[in-house]
């Protein structure tokens, strides 16, 4: 409603199919002012020969434009000299009718100027709200060019990575390319699904569960059950939810292929926000646990590292260790990172 009001002022003065038209209504307006002014003359005191006609001379201005105002100012003038001001119906003039004229003269034209700045310095206004919308698009089609480039660009740098790895026969070599070209393939995707232009946060828990799905689509395996829990409602600023979406695909991937690699299982995710606006991430599983020998504060594996290195990036902490009912859980504290 206020959006629609404010689009009707952006358009004062009314564009009438003919200029006539505003000429013509504003001598409608003034002809009911008259009438308004016969019939309170016996409810006002001598003295207000133009109370009725102001209000026409307003509208004329406001809707119309400043002629068809300046032209109710004159209709409106000497219609109250005419019919109201002693002696009525005759343009006598003498020092009181001037002083009065002059009075109307002066409200008017006031009047009249008041309104003409303030629509113009509207019509200023909608040209340079107009101008921000367009920059604002502008700038939308860039981000939005920029992130579609950048994205294509990780995924040529993977597919260079596949191709790659076709002409190294070591086994080794060929597992580090492989994860390497799957990690800048996610980055690429996580980048396509976080993309705003506004600057503004994702949402969360709808992301975290899109992720998960796309993970466990990308496993091949049906016989995962993968949960989420986080407050509905929390964002994160861009630059936290990337590295924090690494740290999740790294944790659940690593959950599916070494807790459960040959049996359906169940990994949860659960996200808690503390009322310091900390953040606490678990990711449980239900597989076989951790390996015997395996340091909880020191993993040891490239994608682990990785994520212990995210999370000091963002001034946390990850670590991997038992589940208490069995399995592994990994654990990513941050501090404060909402808006």
């Amino acid at each position: 409603m206020q959006r629609s009001n404010e689009r009707f002022v952006e358009r004062l003065p009314l564009v009438l199919p003919r200029p006539v038209y505003g000429y013509a209504l504003s001598l409608l307006l003034c002809m009911l002012a008259w009438l308004a002014r016969v019939a309170a003359e016996t409810l006002l005191p001598v003295g207000y020969p133009f109370v009725t006609f102001f209000p026409a001379v307003i509208l004329s201005s406001f809707l119309f434009g400043v002629r068809p105002g300046i032209f109710a100012a004159i209709i409106g003038g000497l219609l109250s000299w005419y019919c109201f001001i002693p002696p009525f119906y005759a343009l006598a003039f003498n020092p009181g009718v001037a002083m009065a004229l002059i009075f109307y003269t002066m409200v008017v034209a006031v009047d009249i100027l008041l309104i003409h700045f303030m629509q113009r310095a509207n019509f200023n206004l909608a040209v340079e709200r107009e101008r921000s919308r367009a920059l604002a698009e502008n700038r939308e089609l860039l981000f939005r060019e920029l992130q579609h480039r950048v994205s294509n660009n990780l995924q040529v740098v993977a597919a260079m990575l596949s191709l790659q790895r076709r002409q190294i026969d070591n086994d080794v070599a060929r597992r580090a390319l492989d994860d390497a070209a799957a990690r800048l393939a996610l980055i690429g995707k996580i980048s396509r699904a976080l993309y705003d232009p506004s600057g503004q946060g994702q949402e969360l828990r709808a992301f975290m569960v899109m992720l998960c799905a796309d993970i466990v689509d990308a496993s091949g395996r049906t016989d995962i059950d993968c949960t989420i829990c986080a407050p509905d409602g929390l964002s994160l600023e861009p630059d936290v939810i990337v590295p924090l979406a690494l740290i999740v695909a790294e944790s659940v991937s690593n959950a599916i292929e070494h807790g459960l690699p040959d049996r359906a299982g169940r990994v949860a995710v659960t996200l808690e926000q503390q009322a310091d606006g900390a953040l606490h991430l678990r990711i449980v599983d239900d597989g076989r646990g951790l390996p015997d020998g395996t340091m909880p504060d020191g993993p040891t594996s490239i994608g682990l590292r990785i994520a212990v290195a995210l999370a000091q990036q963002l001034g946390g902490r990850f670590r991997l260790e038992p589940a208490p009912d069995g399995g592994a859980m990994a654990c990513l504290d941050l501090p404060q990172q909402t808006r």
